[in-house]
């Protein structure tokens, strides 16, 4: 497997948040950064659709 360079940060959230987003990688066989990754990538989107209103 070839070494990956994407940035890494350390994150800390509240209990209920990680319980959240270890259920939704479960449910959708996924890893817990790509759930994070997404949840992020959804917000972004509504954002720039609320700027270009």
């Amino acid at each position: 497997m070839a070494k990956r360079d994407d940035p890494q940060i350390k994150l800390r959230m509240p209990a209920e948040l990680k319980d959240w987003i270890d259920r939704q990688a479960d449910l959708n066989r996924s890893s817990k950064s790509s759930e994070i990754v997404r949840a992020i990538r959804e917000r972004m989107e509504r954002a720039e659709q609320q700027e270009a209103a």
